[in-house]
């Protein structure tokens, strides 16, 4: 295994092209192999700079998260922007809404629901209880009909997915294992998280655990330099990614690193070989710090809406999936598949991806979420 650490660049700047190298071996590395890159240490600008030896560190790196995540609320609602403009329709049907047209009305809004990926089962159950305080007069109006709506949306998302932020014990270093399936941009979310932790402070180390595509390094080493976070990567060819991800965990621990992601191969849900290595590659991380892995966070692809759920319910059967990341939503009008997920599987949803830049991974807020489809 050797150790790569990248410099701390501007988000936006190229690439350095020629720093300083020096190898973590005794013995220079043949060329091919990745070296350590040093380079001055950052200043930390940030008001929200966390220390890794004060108490509850992780607790306070998690709040902190979701709070700058509530300050940017802009982020979430612009991402959203095609869910709602199919969710527009609901605002047309109630603004001239009364009581005889209640079941041709509560029939388009089933329809819009449905076209959103809300799902059928969600739904209904939406429809059903809306008609039901309607027909007892508990709403009267197409206003709070809408306030009803937003309520049971977000009711149905704090219910069942309340652990929204990032669940990460009390001792270093925390262990994060980032899996899905291929294509869901899981080594960019992995980069996209790094570079919020390292942002409040967190010390990073990245852990190249997509030892079956060959482009997978080489693109977690840019997200490296980009973040300046270390890496840990195979020494060889087709090394198993068990021995990577339990070498990188072995480093956290050791020089005293706070946080280590732990990127892994893409596989289909069927393929159950490749499953199992996912169980191998989790007993490799409590094999070196008992009851690790903090947090398993399956990365779903947006754009396949309620398709995501079969995917969903099969790594969780393997593996224990504790939250998820939901991708590329900017580019979808299904955003209603974060409630179906969600009520369907109980697991909490901790990120979104709403578009392509650096900050564009945004902490899931059930309240933010629901004000950004239905406004």
């Amino acid at each position: 295994m050797i150790l790569s650490s990248q410099s701390s660049t501007a988000m936006a700047s190229p690439l350095p092209s020629a720093l300083p190298r020096f190898s973590l071996l005794s013995k220079p590395s043949p060329p091919q192999h990745h070296r350590l890159l040093l380079a001055p240490t950052r200043p930390e600008l940030s008001r929200f700079k966390c220390l890794a030896g004060q108490t509850g560190f992780f607790t306070r790196l998690g709040r902190l998260i979701k709070e700058k995540a509530k300050s940017d609320v802009e982020k979430l609602f612009s991402g959203f922007s095609k869910t709602r403009d199919n969710l527009a329709v609901i605002d047309e049907l109630l603004l001239y809404w009364n009581l005889a047209d209640t079941d041709r009305v509560l029939d388009e809004l089933e329809e819009a629901l449905l076209v959103s990926d809300f799902g059928p089962k969600i739904t209904i159950k939406i429809v059903e209880s809306l008609r039901e305080d309607i027909v007892a007069g508990k709403l009267k109006s197409g206003s709070e009909i809408k306030e009803a709506l937003k309520k049971s949306v977000l009711d149905l998302l704090t219910t069942k997915g309340s652990k929204t932020e990032l669940q990460l014990g009390y001792r270093k270093p925390a262990v994060v294992m980032i899996v899905g399936v291929n294509g869901g941009g899981k080594t960019t979310s992995l980069g996209k998280l790094a570079y919020r932790l390292k942002k409040e402070g967190a010390k990073v180390l990245m852990a190249a655990g997509d030892t079956f595509r060959a482009a997978a390094c080489d693109q977690l080493e840019i997200w490296a330099e980009r973040t300046g976070c270390e890496i840990v990567v195979a020494e060889k060819e087709k090394a198993k990614a068990s021995s990577v991800i339990s070498q990188a965990v072995k480093r956290g621990k050791e020089q005293g690193y706070d946080i280590v992601l732990c990127d892994t191969s893409g596989r289909l849900h069927t393929n159950y070989s490749l499953m199992e290595e996912l169980i191998a590659c989790k007993k490799a991380v409590s094999k070196v710090i008992p009851g690790a892995p903090n947090e398993i966070l399956q990365v779903l692809d947006g754009t396949t809406g309620l398709n995501m759920l079969p995917q969903a319910r099969e790594f969780n059967e393997i593996v224990g999936i504790t939250g998820l990341i939901l991708t590329k939503l900017d580019g979808s009008a299904r955003g209603g598949c974060v409630v179906s997920v969600v009520n369907e599987l109980g697991i909490p949803v901790k990120f979104v991806g709403v578009g392509e830049g650096v900050e564009d991974l945004q902490p899931f807020d059930a309240e933010a979420f629901v004000n950004a489809i239905f406004s």
